[in-house]
């Protein structure tokens, strides 16, 4: 544990839970492919025998608990920091803390404020915390829950995809430094649709960031911004409002944030280009409907057989759209992340791409990446590419 900034990490840690400061560490975005844990959370826990820490592990349909004394945990936790998570977020009631560590890429920590003020119950079988109240008037407004604040049996799957995003998009916000600033922080949620995912997210960051909050949600269909406003309107909510207009004709000043959830085929690109283009510091898109690329795609010969099945084709086609569109965000300066949004019993379109704007100069060698990978499959035009003004000949 040579890293200086691990080291400082682990010091802050062992103090905290000393102290009796210590609140939560959440470990997030796995290093290898093939690992079913998508997090893991840990937070004290006191039992019969004394102090634990405990341990979540975050499968796609069960959660795994695990309670170690600290001194294990803390041996655990130093091998899971970078070996299998590159991520770390420690919440103390004195600040905050979020690690990265990547291979070939300087560590980074983050310092912060405390999100809490007290540690929660240390109770073992305190009810499971969601950053997503049930309780929340506007998923009554918005259909999601009945009067008394039970979820409607048809919209059990959409809550669960409400909870995760926020999970997903808080450690997110923290690391991009968007929670404190001078300025208010800006949100666009491009194709916000009934608004579920756009009155979630203002919600939360009313509640931690330390700076007001202005989120707008562009949708083309008029009835539905008419209604999502009379729901603003009710809530009296400040700060939050939609307007009508589509991802590729609507224009963005700057923003901070920038949301495109199942944006179909080249939409997608379009919403990626207008939060370059805005200066956003962080980009999350859901894709969907990948129809650009398959027609262009001529198979190489190692994979004319397989590619000559239609099902085969299509999800080469996805893979390939995806992966141009990492690549070519590192081309315009940002650190793109593939995940899986929500388990696939709920939908097929469950891969999720962020995007931090990085400090550093841009990755000269990206664009190189784009041109070999299109040419290996044929590609000659893609969206987002044009967009950018990067030719794939």
């Amino acid at each position: 544990m040579s890293v200086p900034e691990k080291v400082q990490f682990f010091d802050q840690l062992r103090g905290a839970v000393s102290a009796g400061t210590f609140v939560r560490v959440n470990l997030g975005h796995p290093l290898r492919d093939d690992d079913a844990v998508h997090n893991i959370f840990v937070r004290p826990v006191q039992l019969r025998d004394g102090l634990y820490l405990s341990f979540t592990y975050r499968h796609a349909k069960r959660d795994v608990v695990k309670n170690l004394v600290p001194e294990d945990a803390y041996v655990l936790l130093e091998e899971l920091i970078g070996g299998s998570f590159a991520n770390a977020f420690l919440s103390l009631t004195t600040g905050t803390a979020q690690l990265t560590l990547r291979k070939g890429r300087s560590a980074r920590l983050i310092l912060g404020r405390a999100e809490v003020a007290a540690v929660p119950s240390l109770t073992h079988d305190r009810p499971k915390e969601r950053m997503v109240s049930q309780q929340a008037p506007w998923l009554k407004e918005l259909g999601v829950t009945n009067p008394d604040g039970t979820i409607r049996p048809s919209m059990e799957a959409k809550f669960r995809q409400i909870h995760r995003f926020v999970e997903l998009l808080s450690p997110l916000l923290t690391e991009a430094r968007l929670l404190a600033g001078e300025h208010p922080l800006r949100v666009t949620d491009m194709g916000a649709g009934k608004g579920y995912l756009t009155f979630a997210l203002h919600e939360h960051l009313r509640s931690v960031a330390l700076r007001p909050v202005s989120t707008r949600g562009v949708e083309v269909r008029t009835d539905l911004v008419e209604h999502t406003n009379a729901v603003v309107r009710r809530m009296r909510w400040e700060g939050l409002e939609f307007v009508p207009g589509s991802i590729a004709g609507t224009p963005l000043d700057r923003t901070d944030v920038v949301i495109a959830l199942h944006a179909c085929d080249t939409a997608t690109d379009d919403a990626l280009a207008r939060g370059i283009d805005a200066g956003a510091t962080l980009l999350v898109v859901a894709p969907c409907c990948h129809k650009e690329i398959r027609p262009q795609i001529v198979p190489p010969a190692v994979l004319a057989g397989a590619l000559h099945h239609g099902i085969l084709l299509e999800r080469e086609a996805e893979f390939l759209t995806d992966a141009l569109r990492a690549a070519l965000l590192e081309c315009a300066g940002y650190e793109p992340r593939v995940f899986e949004f929500i388990s696939p019993e709920h939908t097929s379109k469950n891969l999720m791409i962020v995007a931090i704007k990085r400090e550093a100069t841009v990755d000269t060698k990206a664009r190189t990446r784009v041109q070999e990978l299109a040419r290996f499959y044929g590609v000659k035009e893609q969206r987002l590419a044009k967009r950018l003004g990067i030719s794939l000949i």
